[in-house]
């Protein structure tokens, strides 16, 4: 696998380069630029910056020897500073993974180790630069061979890169994350097992301890009646079970609970069913996907593509590899092809590594066609025409 998420000390990768998030002068910023330095040695790295480098626009990227590390090479970032996502930062920061990786493959490196560029100090956001890390990341190794790890401290985003890029090989090195806690916050963060890890002195409040009893009442009188009463044994301490007799969820002098429908139609068994069957799909392609959704919506192929003005070839390429990756704008079109919802197309995208900027006008257009539920690509071309845009429709 020549791509994987790890959680460790970037310091302490085993790689022929690590990167840095560097700034564009020759000082010395915090988080992971402080690190590097301090485990290099800093006044040696430091030195070596000023008088062989010097400034370094953003968006760009420079090598250096890594001194104390063990590994040959660092290659230095230089990360945008996020404002406001209007500043040509999405650009910059694509930037900086592409000259990285042109850097490595030009010194000949097999193995590199990325941290979450601009993410930190820098204030990027850090789902979005997640999503343009795996894009870019994905998109070199089409044509080349480089084992690259992209290196998180957060569980979350080693999670949220495993959804973007299904095929990753993420590993969790509990014993580091423990380390720096500990580090951090003192041994007061890991609680006895009694208590909430998150929370250590919380206790359920009675309105907590109500809510999950009502809760438990609810899944209780979604199985048949036998089944209800055998596990509740206390009826007592249950709502009425009168109306269960006949199918009915809530006797009729009770009101039902706040948000949940009292018709005997509903069932917690279809609920449970759904929330499985989308679990299932977790880790799918974008191909597998966007094909379950497809499925799901009783839609023929061939209309899809139709409308998505999608040709017939790459279409069929996609169907059949379920690694294909299709360019954004195809995977544009096929949200509306689809007639997805905004929320159903975020995430289709998200497994090919894209997402919806709402700086691009391109991406503006399609959400609102979208979002509107207007899935009529030569009104959606017009728009792009008379915003200035490429056409895609020749």
């Amino acid at each position: 696998m020549p791509f994987k998420i790890v959680r460790n000390d970037i310091t302490k990768m085993n790689t022929e380069a690590i990167v840095n998030t560097a700034n564009d002068h020759p000082t010395v910023g915090t988080g992971c630029d402080h690190a590097i330095y301090e485990a290099a040695g800093y006044e040696e790295l430091l030195s070596y910056r000023k008088e062989n480098i010097g400034y370094v626009e953003e968006g760009g990227a420079f090598i250096t020897p890594a001194f104390k590390l063990p590994t040959r090479y660092i290659i230095h970032a230089v990360s945008p500073l996020y404002i406001d996502g209007q500043h040509g930062e999405e650009e910059l920061l694509r930037s900086c993974y592409r000259k990285s990786l042109a850097l490595a493959a030009e010194h000949g490196i097999t193995s590199i180790a990325f941290p979450l560029i601009s993410t930190g100090g820098f204030g990027y956001p850090k789902e979005e630069g997640m999503r343009i890390a795996v894009d870019e990341i994905h998109a070199f190794l089409l044509n080349s061979e480089m084992q690259i790890y992209l290196v998180v401290f957060d569980e979350n985003a080693a999670r949220m890169g495993k959804n973007l890029y299904p095929d990753l090989e993420a590993y969790i090195d509990q014993n580091y994350v423990q380390e720096k806690n500990l580090e951090e916050y003192g041994a007061d963060f890991y609680p006895s097992a009694t208590t909430s890890p998150a929370y250590p002195d919380h206790e359920p409040s009675l309105q907590q301890n109500t809510y999950r009893k009502e809760i438990r009442t609810k899944r209780l009188w979604g199985k048949s009646k036998n089944a209800r009463r055998e596990e509740a044994g206390d009826t007592a301490a249950l709502p009425s079970l009168a109306g269960a007799e006949t199918g009915s969820f809530f006797d009729k002098n009770e009101a039902p609970l706040p948000g949940l429908p009292a018709d005997e139609d509903f069932a917690i068994e279809e609920i449970e069913q759904k929330i499985a069957e989308r679990m299932a799909h977790m880790s799918d392609t974008f191909p597998q996907y966007l094909f379950y959704l497809i499925n799901e919506k009783g839609l023929e192929n061939s209309d899809v593509y139709k409308r998505a003005i999608v040709d017939k070839k790459v279409f069929s390429k996609i169907k059949n590899n379920p690694d294909y990756h299709p360019q954004k704008l195809t995977a544009l079109c096929l949200c509306i092809g689809a007639m997805l919802n905004l929320d159903e197309s975020k995430d289709l995208l998200s497994r090919a590594g894209y997402a919806l900027s709402p700086c691009d006008k391109t991406d503006i257009i399609f959400s609102y066609f979208i979002e509107h539920g207007i899935y009529d690509m030569i009104e959606l071309d017009i728009q792009l025409e008379e915003h200035g845009l490429p056409c895609i429709i020749s």
